[in-house]
C-alpha cells in the first residue's frame, strides 16, 4: 500500500487543490508531471534525508530532474553564510556578549555610586591636600634629600623616596591625586545616572491614587467631610502647587527644583575638579627678581607644569620695571611695596603700563603677574665727589625672617692684600648704616637726604638705593572653570534645601481624603497642610441651612 506521501504524489491534481489556491494554470502543470513511487531513494551527503525524484513527462537521458523532499531541509541549508552554515549562532553570541557587557556596566555603576566609597574618596583627597601643605612643593630633589634623609627618617620611616616616587613634591599634579579626582568624578556621575535622574523622573510623573487607603498611608493624612476636591485644588494653586485632576482624584506638587539640585551639585563638583585638573596639567609658572630699570621676556622664565601646557603668543611680551618703591609704617617696618611695569610687544610698542602691589596683580593675555617679594639690588655712592659707583648689595644670613643686606667700598687698591674700606648695611631702602675701616659705627644716612658723611678722611654721599622686585608669573586656564563650578555649587546647594512636597486627594462621596509627603521640613509641611485644609469651605445642604437659620433665630 502506498504511503500518504505517495498518495499525494499519485494524485497531483487533488494535492494541488488542497494545498494551493485554485488556479487555471496549476492543474495543467501538475498534469504534465508523471510521478512514480518506485523512484529509488537518494541519500544526500549533508544528511538531508531521503528524496524522491519527479521526472517530467517525456523526459529522456540528459534532461533535468526535479526533486521534492519528504521533509523540510535542515536549518543550515537555509542560511546565507559560507560553508552552508547560518548566522543564528553568531546572533546568539552577539546577544550574549551584549548582555554580559550590560551586566558588567550595571555592576560597575553600582560599585561607583556607593556612598561610603565616595566619602572615602573625598577624605583621601582632603588628606592629600593637607599633606601638600606640609610638604614643600616644587623644590629641587636636593631639598628633599636634606629634609628627608635615609639615615634619619622622619617618624622613623619617611624618607625622600616616599616624597619623590609618588610625585608628592608636586602633589596637585601627581598621578595619585589626579587619579583620585577622576575616581570621585566617576562616582558622582554614576550616582547621578543611577539615583538622582531616576528620582527626578519619578517626581515629574503625575501619579494619581484611586484608593483612600493608599492616601492614608502617607506621612500626612487627613479627611475633610462635606468638602469638594475642586475647592481644595483652587486653594493649593494659590499656595504655589502644581495641581492635576483626573475624575475624583487629585495630584499636586511643588518644589521640583529641589529634586534637580543634587544633580546640579554633582555637576558643579565635577566642574571644580575638571578646572583643578586643567590648572595642574596645563598651566605655566615662573618667578623672577628684576632690579629697577631692567627688563625680561615672559617666555624666558615660564616653565610648563603639565603635559597639556601650551605656550601662547603672549609669551613674547617684554616686561620693563620702570620703578620699584616701598611704603613704611611709623615704626620703620615695610607696609607695602610697588612695581611700576610696562609691557612691550615684538615691535617695541607699549601695550600696557600698570603699577602692581601685593594682592593687586597685573593680568594680560591670560598671564597674571603677582608682586610677591622685594630685594636690595645696588647702592649708588659718591666718594670724594667721584662717581656715582653702583655697589652691589648682598643678602646676609640672619636668624628668622628679617632681611639684611650689605656692601663694601674699598679705600685702598683692591689688588693689595688686606684691603680696608667702608662697610654699609641696610634692612630696607630707607636708611643705610655705615662703618669705618676698623668696623666702628659712624652714622646713618637716608638716600633721600643727600647729606654727605666723613669716614676715614673720605666724603661719602649716598645717592640712591636701587631695589629689585620679586614677581611671580603664571597662566592658569582652569581658573574660569573652577570659579564657575564654585558659583554653581553655592547656588545648587541653596536650591537643594527647597522641599519637594507631593499631595494626593480623592473625592469619596462628600468626603475628601487628603495625604501627602515631603522630603524635607516634614514638620513645616504638616503645619502648612493644616493651614491650607482649614481654608477649604464646608459644603452644607439647603435643609441644613434652614435648620441653622431657625436655630439661630
Amino acid at each position: 500500500m502506498p504511503s500518504p506521501t505517495c498518495y499525494l504524489l499519485l494524485n497531483p491534481s487533488r494535492a494541488c487543490h488542497r494545498l494551493l489556491p485554485p488556479s487555471p494554470r496549476l492543474p495543467a502543470r501538475c498534469a504534465r508531471l508523471r510521478v512514480s513511487c518506485d523512484v529509488p531513494r537518494q541519500g544526500g551527503d549533508d544528511g538531508g534525508g531521503p528524496k524522491r525524484g519527479v521526472i517530467p513527462a517525456g523526459a529522456g537521458k540528459g534532461k533535468k530532474q526535479v526533486v521534492f523532499f519528504d521533509a523540510a531541509p535542515p536549518v543550515a541549508q537555509q542560511g546565507d553564510g559560507e560553508d552552508g552554515k547560518g548566522k543564528a549562532p553568531e546572533v546568539k553570541q552577539d546577544g550574549a556578549a551584549l548582555r554580559a557587557l550590560r551586566r558588567a556596566t550595571k555592576r560597575t555603576l553600582s560599585v561607583l555610586s556607593n556612598l561610603p566609597l565616595a566619602i572615602a574618596e573625598m577624605f583621601a583627597i582632603a588628606g592629600l591636600m593637607a599633606l601638600g601643605t606640609v610638604i614643600d612643593q616644587g623644590e629641587p630633589p636636593s631639598h628633599y634629600f636634606e629634609q628627608f634623609p635615609e639615615d634619619n627618617p622622619v617618624f622613623g620611616f619617611i624618607t625622600w623616596r616616599w616624597i619623590l616616587t609618588p610625585g608628592f613634591d608636586h602633589m596637585f599634579s601627581s598621578p595619585v591625586f589626579l587619579g583620585l579626582l577622576a575616581l570621585l568624578a566617576a562616582s558622582l556621575m554614576a550616582c547621578t545616572f543611577t539615583t538622582q535622574l531616576p528620582m527626578v523622573k519619578v517626581a515629574k510623573r503625575w501619579s494619581f491614587m484611586s484608593s483612600g487607603g493608599s492616601i492614608r498611608k502617607q506621612d500626612f493624612a487627613e479627611s475633610l467631610p462635606r468638602a469638594s476636591i475642586q475647592d481644595l485644588g483652587v486653594i493649593l494653586m494659590g499656595a504655589g502647587y502644581e495641581v492635576f485632576t483626573k475624575g475624583p482624584s487629585l495630584y499636586a506638587f511643588k518644589g521640583l527644583a529641589g529634586r534637580y539640585a543634587p544633580i546640579g551639585v554633582h555637576v558643579a563638583m565635577i566642574f571644580v575638579m575638571a578646572g583643578a585638573t586643567l590648572s595642574a596639567t596645563g598651566s605655566f609658572k615662573g618667578s623672577v627678581d628684576v632690579p629697577q630699570g631692567l627688563n625680561f621676556v615672559i617666555g624666558d622664565i615660564m616653565k610648563p607644569k603639565g603635559i597639556f601646557s601650551v605656550a601662547p603668543d603672549v609669551f613674547n611680551t617684554e616686561v620693563h620695571v620702570n620703578r620699584f618703591y616701598m611704603e613704611y609704617y611709623d615704626s620703620g617696618e615695610v607696609s607695602q611695596f610697588y612695581s611700576d611695569l610696562s609691557l612691550f610687544d615684538l615691535d617695541g610698542k607699549e601695550v600696557m603700563r600698570r603699577t602692581i602691589k601685593v594682592n593687586d596683580p597685573l593680568r594680560y593675555g591670560g598671564i597674571t603677574i603677582y608682586q610677591t617679594d622685594w630685594g636690595f639690588s645696588a647702592l649708588q655712592v659718591k666718594k670724594n665727589g667721584e662717581g656715582p659707583f653702583n655697589l652691589a648689595m648682598a643678602p646676609l644670613q640672619l636668624n628668622g625672617n628679617k632681611k639684611l643686606y650689605g656692601t663694601f667700598l674699598p679705600l685702598e687698591d683692591s689688588d693689595s692684600s688686606g684691603v680696608k674700606g667702608i662697610s654699609m648695611l641696610a634692612r630696607d631702602l630707607q636708611s643705610i648704616v655705615l662703618y669705618d675701616q676698623d668696623g666702628k659705627f659712624v652714622g646713618v644716612r637716608r638716600p633721600s637726604s643727600k647729606l654727605p658723611i666723613e669716614i676715614n678722611g673720605n666724603e661719602i654721599l649716598i645717592e640712591d638705593a636701587i631695589g629689585s622686585t620679586g614677581l611671580d608669573l603664571k597662566t592658569d586656564p582652569g581658573i574660569p572653570i573652577v570659579y564657575a563650578g564654585f558659583g554653581a555649587l553655592m547656588l545648587t546647594t541653596c536650591i537643594s534645601y527647597l522641599s519637594h512636597a507631593q499631595l494626593w486627594a480623592l473625592q469619596d462621596g462628600t468626603t475628601v481624603v487628603v495625604g501627602g509627603k515631603s522630603n524635607r521640613a516634614k514638620i513645616e509641611f504638616s503645619d502648612e497642610m493644616n493651614r491650607l485644609l482649614n481654608k477649604v469651605p464646608e459644603l452644607v445642604s439647603v435643609g441644613e441651612k434652614t435648620v441653622d437659620k431657625s436655630s439661630t433665630a
